[in-house]
Order: C-alpha cells, then structure tokens, then sequence
C-alpha cells in the first residue's frame, strides 16, 4: 500500500508475478526471495573484501554536524540517540509526492510488469530520439528509490531483463561484439493488435558515434549488489544466469592484452558523457565505476571452479589499480607544484615524470582552482597527457567504492566547499569543470553545438549528480554539503519541469536542448532525500575501505613504485 506521498508502506520481502517472458529466465521472477536466517546473511558479509555495514560512527558524525558539536574522533553509540532521532523525523518537501507521481509515469512495463524506467516523459518535445527507452545507466537512481521505499520487484524485473539481453548477438555494422557486453537502452514495443510485447535493445549501433557503454555493464553489477543488500535476497545473485552474466562482464575487462596500467581503456562516448569530449583514454568515470564493480563483483561470485579464477584476478587487479589511481590520478596542492616543477625525456624506472607530462601543457585555469586544502582526482592519466578537469561522477563514485582513501574522500569534500561557486554555482551539480571553449572545443569536440561552453556534458548541471554526492557527503560525515545543494535544487526543480540539465557558468539556465520530466532528475532527488531521512540506505551503494589494500604511499616530489 502506498502513503500520501507515494511512499510505500514496507512490511515483508516483496515478490514478483509470473512476468511471463519467453526466457528460461522467467522462473526466476516466480520464486519470492527467502527470508533468510542470520546465519545466511552472515556468509554473504563473510566472503566480501571487507563489505560495507554501515559504519555507525559516520551517521553520529552527521547528526552532530547537524546540531553543531562535532569533534574529530567522535564514537558513536548506535541510532537510538537523541541526534539521529532528530535527524529522522524527516517532514517530506512538497516536491517529494510530486517526484513520486511523474516518477510513476515513467514506469515501462513488459507484459504487465514493470522492467524500467523511460529516460524523459517530456511531451512537449517534438522530437522523442531515444529518451523513451529504459537505458541502464539512467535507471540507476530510479533503482535506488524504489529500493529505498520497499518495492524491489521493479529492479529484480530489470536485472533479468537485461541479462536475457546480454545473451543476444550483437553487431554493429559486420563487427561482432564481445558476449559480455551490456546494452545502453532497450525499448517495449506494444502491439495492440496482436497483444504482444516485444524488446529492442542497443549496445551501441544507434548510439551518437557508435560507441558500446562500457558503464552498463558496471552499473549491472553495481546494481545487483544494491538489490541484494536492500532485500536480503541472496538467491537472485547466486543464479547460474547472474553468475554467468557477472563472469562475462568481468571476462571484457580483464582479459590480457597490451596494456602496461590496470586501468581501461576506452573510446570518447562510451559513459554518461555520450558524444566526444575528450574523455578518450582512461576517464575517471569508467575508472572508478570499473574499481566499484570489481569490488560488488568480488562480494557476490560464488568460490566455485569457474568464480574462483575470477576472484583471484579481480584480488589482484583491485590491488594495482588502487595504487595507480591514487598515485597516478590524484591531484592536490602540493602534487600540481611538483608536476609544475617536473622535468622532461626522461628514461628508465628511476624517472620521476614516469608518463613524460609536459609542465607547459597544465592549463592555467588549474592553478586558481586548486585550493590549499583539498584535491581530486583529475579527468584522465596517459602518456605525454594528464587531462586536469573535474568530473563529478567519477570523484563520487571513487568515494564510495573507496577507490578515494579516508584522507583523499575528506580532501575531494573540501575542494567542493571550497570552490562552491564552480561546482555547484546556483544549480548542482557540474558534470565537469571548467568548460572547454573556442579553439580547443572545435578541436576537442569537433565543433559539436550541442556541447558547447558551461552546456550539456561541456560544464553543464546536471541534477541527477545529486544522489552521488548526497551519499559521498553521508559517507564522509558531511551532510550539510548535502542539504545545501538540495536546497538549491528544490528552489527550481519542480517550477522548471524537472529538466535534464541547466546551462550557464552556474547553471541558471534551462539547458538549450533540455528535456523536461526527466525521470534520473527525478530520481536523483528523491534518493537524495531519502538518504538524508535514513542514512542506513547508503549502505547498499557504499563500500568500505579495503584495509588489506596498501594506502597512499606517501611521496615528497616523485612517482615511486
């Protein structure tokens, strides 16, 4: 049953009607999940690379944020104290019952069942282009509210959905894709006629350059992991088809080839940021998302004679491509005035500028942007190529799967609070900062007029960035970070139709091509809001850190290994 405002009313384990899909998969949606026994749950967490159970200690420092008497170090003694019950008697915005509704109407369902969400329910658009598809990435958020208000069997439906597509063949052009390839979007067609449904999906041959989401396949298992801490429900998980599915994925990603770093490498497009941009080579985002999944992954492949091979490469993986990225990836004070400093040509394992980075190429803009506390980590590492811009997505995303150690989380908060005007402005939250213009945006974008300067993926604002920060922010013990730019997005969001993304050096403006009614702006909220009313549901998208995992090596003005 629903509550005024949309909010479900949450009693038991939901489960799921026979969807009847013409897959083997279809027994799966039959089975409710188990109530499980604590004995059960305890095997999950035993088997995980140190799972993220909510740290108490984080959700007292919040509340003590909240009431102004904070004190590093603060021990916490559960959630019955008078500050965490203060902070829980959350009054909804009046916006929340509207999100609801318009996030409602998004819903697609596959005969009869609900399987996603559309990306936009805009109708005032004359042209529709693919925003009524149900794309991975953007389901996301929709996931994680329906998660959050007990109605996991629309996520279930979409996980299994998306792992019948994933067996497809596909082909772009003559070229075969590889199996573990996840789609960017499938559509329902209705026929009315015949009362059939039938799915379409697209691994990239429709797409803007033709580009495979390298991300679907990452939020596919991040994804699964949060539907399985939400529910309790191990058996969806430990399916041979989720098994399977999770293999294949990981099969992409690790397999052996040429390359001299851990990190991937990818084309330009293949993220949220869709058209070129740039971001070619080993963006951040696809960084930090492959670093979660590898980790989500970890926690829920079965130690059989398949998923062991599996689990020691991803062990070993994690382990080098956390020193890589925050050794060779982050950036703060101290780090740009020694690549300011760096020399050049230089030759073997004693170099210092190991990728031969030309001081000359640090964009000037950098210098004023770099606060004396705080860092980040920058866009993109590669030879002779360090690509200094900020990226949202990937700073949060490196915070909560603890790619970002303690120290580096706090530093990422700090650069936000302190550079507030550029990042956030007057509506949160910019996709990348700063924007590239003239000169460099006809050669770096090839003149693309859809991302021109501070629009669209070019230092646009993007609302749905809300959710990420809002849980970074809880799990660094920084809520007010939070409220403030939810503050700031109730002030326009709703009268301004729920666009996709705003325009301007502070995002004041209805973005040019905006669609209004966007479902992950929608949703994007209400997670938002929802984990600041109940700071327990960060832990189904949150890890913590690895503590066999080496921490930032200390380092005067070298790169050493």
């Amino acid at each position: 049953m629903d509550g005024p405002l949309g909010l479900r009313k949450v009693g038991s384990y939901a489960s799921v009607a026979d969807a009847g899909d013409e897959l083997d998969l279809s027994r799966l949606l039959e089975k409710p999940p188990p109530k499980l026994s604590i004995e059960r749950q305890r095997s999950f967490e035993e088997r995980s690379l140190s799972e993220l159970s909510i740290s108490v200690r984080a959700f007292d420092a919040a509340a003590a944020y909240d009431h102004g008497m904070f004190s590093p170090g603060m021990r916490s003694s559960g959630f019955d104290t008078p500050a965490s019950s203060a902070r829980n008697s959350f009054e909804p915005h009046p916006m929340v019952a509207e999100a609801w509704e318009a996030l409602r109407r998004s819903l697609v369902y596959l005969r009869g069942q609900p399987v996603g969400t559309i990306a936009a329910y805009d109708h005032a658009s004359e042209e529709i282009l693919n925003y009524d598809q149900v794309f991975v990435r953007d389901f996301v958020p929709s996931a994680l509210a329906f998660l959050m208000n007990g109605e996991p069997e629309i996520v279930k439906n979409f996980l299994l959905k998306t792992l019948h597509l994933q067996g497809w063949e596909k082909k772009v052009d003559r070229f075969k894709l590889g199996e573990g390839v996840m789609p960017a979007s499938f559509k329902v067609l209705h026929d009315p006629i015949r009362k059939t449904d039938t799915l379409i999906a697209d691994f990239g041959a429709s797409a803007i350059g033709r580009v495979a989401p390298v991300d679907s396949g990452f939020w596919w298992i991040i994804l699964l992991r949060a539907y399985t801490k939400s529910t309790g429900d191990l058996s969806l998980a430990e399916t041979p088809e989720c098994q399977k599915g999770m293999r294949l994925i990981l099969a992409l990603c690790l397999s052996e080839g040429f390359d001299t770093f851990p990190t991937l490498l990818c084309a330009d497009g293949c993220s949220m940021i869709d058209r070129r941009m740039g971001i070619y080579g080993y963006p951040i985002e696809i960084q930090a998302l492959f670093f979660m999944a590898l980790r989500c992954a970890l926690s829920m492949l079965k130690h059989d004679a398949e998923g062991k091979e599996f689990v020691e490469r991803i062990v070993k993986r994690l382990h080098a491509l956390s020193y890589h990225m925050r050794s060779y990836f982050w950036l703060d004070f101290q780090q740009l005035n020694d690549i300011y400093r760096w020399k050049t040509e230089e030759y073997s394992h004693t170099a210092v500028n190991k990728f031969n980075v030309i001081p000359d190429s640090i964009p000037d803009w950098v210098f004023d942007f770099m606060p004396t506390r705080g860092g980040y980590f920058i866009g993109n590492v590669s030879p002779a190529r360090m690509d200094f811009r900020w990226f949202c997505l990937g700073n949060c995303v490196a915070i909560l799967s603890s790619l970002a150690t303690p120290e580096q989380a706090m530093a990422i908060m700090d650069l936000i609070e302190a550079r507030w005007e550029e990042i956030v402005g007057e509506m949160p939250l910019k996709v990348a900062y700063p924007a590239i213009e003239s000169h460099e945006w006809r050669i770096v974008t090839g003149c693309d007029p859809k991302n021109t300067r501070w629009s669209y993926h070019n230092g646009g604002s993007w609302p749905v960035l809300l959710w990420l920060l809002t849980a970074a922010c809880i799990k660094t013990g920084r809520p007010q970070i939070a409220r403030r730019a939810i503050e700031l997005a109730e002030s326009r969001l709703l009268k301004d139709g729920w666009p996709e993304y705003y325009d301007g050096k502070l995002g004041r403006y209805i973005g040019k091509q905006a669609r209004k009614f966007q479902t992950w702006s929608i949703a994007g909220y209400l997670v938002a809001k929802m984990m600041l009313e109940d700071p327990s549901h960060l832990g189904m998208i949150s890890l913590e850190e690895d503590k066999a995992m080496k921490p930032l090596i200390k380092r005067s003005t070298s790169w050493t290994c």
